[in-house]
């Protein structure tokens, strides 16, 4: 009996040992056909790196604001008698835009000049009494006294008529009417909202590391797309304090505006020149693999894999320290020489030594000035 378990024991370690004998041959097999596996090379777009001269801009987004702009409100309450203007329309200083109705004004004008006349006349008489030593010199100060309050009243009532014409306060373009003929108006009721266009503001926000370089007097380039507007200006002012939030500064352009194309609220872009020209590699922004440990791009060169020996082409990771962007572009300062293949397309699957495949049958934007289907 002990001597069958033994003879049992020994054929199945026996059959262990030969399926483990199999299986580590297997494996090393296995291992040996994964060491020599490449994958199949990805497919990117390539651009070859060149030198340009570019000129050192500040670049910043901006609001159109009118250098002088108000809504025209009503002085004193009253009920619209007349409407002088249209909607959209170009005013001078001190048109008429909006008269109310002033009849009742009209008709107690009429009553103080009558009582300012009557004190006029009393005054002349006790004066005349008064050098003639009849009339005591009391009587006297208070007919001048109540002539002048006369006078005053007329003045008052005149003030208050001229008031409820409700002129332009300064030459520009009206807005859209809001009041109609008939209507009562508050005392400080929104009537119209006029604008002076030409010049125009433009205010922008410029980080704090670039304010030394800000300098009164400057040329402003100004692009608003929408408007097709693309003019010059100058810089005329800049903020006095930095804004604790963002960290940027505010400088405001005056721009002549003499067609007036551009209207306050509008978002434009502004670039003023700094510096001197600066010699960079330019590549399209879609090239550049963004991370937080630094930016860097995939240089396309011939490899060898170190276990076959074989030749391919394949990609090598370069960290690069970038410039400004302009347009589709951007500037590289260090990391990448002139003439090398650079992937512009696709470097979100790739790592360093992975092969490619280049077809540049269809490739990423590259315009300095690009001008969007939809802009």
């Amino acid at each position: 009996m002990a001597k069958r378990m033994i003879l049992m024991l020994l054929a199945v370690g026996l059959f262990v040992g030969a399926i483990a004998a199999v299986k580590t041959k297997q494996i090393k097999t296995a291992i040996k056909q994964n060491s020599s596996f490449r994958p199949p090379p990805e497919a990117v777009t390539t651009v070859v790196a060149k030198q340009e001269a570019w000129s050192d801009n500040i670049s910043a987004i901006g609001t159109a604001v009118a250098v002088r702009g108000v809504t025209v409100s009503a002085d004193l309450p009253g009920i619209v008698d007349k409407i002088a203007f249209e909607s959209g329309q170009a005013v001078r200083q001190g048109a008429v835009l909006i008269e109310l109705d002033v009849r009742q004004e009209r008709a107690q004008l009429a009553a103080a000049e009558a009582q300012r006349d009557l004190t006029r006349l009393s005054l002349e008489r006790q004066k005349g009494l008064s050098d003639q030593g009849i009339s005591p010199k009391a009587d006297f100060d208070k007919a001048e006294a109540e002539e002048k309050q006369a006078v005053a009243r007329v003045g008052e009532i005149k003030a208050t008529i001229e008031r409820k014409t409700i002129r332009a306060p300064f030459s520009g373009v009206l807005g859209i009417r809001q009041v109609n003929l008939g209507q009562y108006l508050e005392g400080g009721a929104a009537i119209v909202p006029l604008q002076a266009l030409s010049p125009i503001y433009v205010n922008f926000s410029v980080p704090q590391q670039r304010l030394a370089e800000l300098h009164t007097g400057e040329a402003v380039r100004v692009t608003a797309e929408a408007a097709g507007v693309s003019s010059n200006g100058k810089l005329t002012a800049v903020d006095s304090v930095v804004d604790a939030a963002t960290r940027n500064v505010q400088a405001q352009a005056t721009l002549a505006n003499t067609d007036g194309k551009l209207k306050p609220g509008m978002f434009v872009q502004a670039s003023i020149g700094v510096g001197k020209s600066q010699s960079v590699i330019t590549l399209p922004a879609s090239s550049i693999s963004y991370a937080p440990y630094g930016d860097s791009v995939f240089i396309v060169e011939n490899m060898k894999d170190p276990k076959s020996g074989e030749s391919y082409k394949g990609v090598r990771q370069q960290f690069v320290k970038l410039g400004m962007g302009r347009g589709d572009q951007v500037a590289v300062l260090s990391g990448v020489k002139p003439g090398q293949e650079v992937v512009t397309s696709g470097v979100f699957k790739l790592r360093s030594g992975a092969a490619v495949q280049v077809n540049n049958k269809v490739q990423p934007g590259n315009n300095p000035a690009p001008k969007p289907e939809d802009s």
